[in-house]
């Protein structure tokens, strides 16, 4: 019978090469090392006959984070969210502060009236509405014959 030492909360056994030479388990374990990395929402773009749709996936934060702009035909939209959670204790081991933000931004077509667009914020979905302008809806669709 042998014994494996192990970790509690560990992701792997300790008796791995690995983890006794890198301590992965406390890699994992502290988050820091990934604060570094920029993130930004998952976003769906649709085109329709009269509109685009770009919805923007952002759970956690509030219609007032964000913040919607057009400039030179690109759009951009960001968010802002800062929160502070702290316990009213003689003496405590840890405080947290929470920060993040992103920034997206994306060129519109030509054919978007950039004085239509709406945006609405419901169960963590950032939706823009981007009307075309009207002589961009009309069809030009037209069947070439192959000779």
């Amino acid at each position: 019978m042998s014994l494996v030492k192990s970790k509690k909360n560990g992701l792997i056994p300790a008796s791995s090469f690995l983890t006794d030479v890198l301590d992965l388990d406390r890699f994992f374990d502290n988050d820091s090392f990934f604060k570094g990395f920029k993130k930004v929402p998952f976003t769906n773009i649709r085109e329709k006959d009269d509109r685009f749709e770009v919805e923007l996936a952002a759970p956690g934060m509030d219609k007032q984070d964000f913040k919607v702009e057009i400039d030179n035909d690109i759009l951009t939209v960001s968010a802002e969210r800062k929160e502070e959670k702290s316990e009213e204790k003689e003496q405590y081991t840890r405080q947290e502060f929470s920060y993040s933000s992103f920034t997206r931004s994306f060129e519109l077509p030509a054919t978007v009236n950039a004085e239509a667009i709406q945006a609405a914020y419901k169960d963590g979905i950032l939706k823009l509405t981007l009307p075309k302008k009207e002589e961009a809806s009309v069809s030009n669709k037209k069947a070439i014959e192959i000779a």
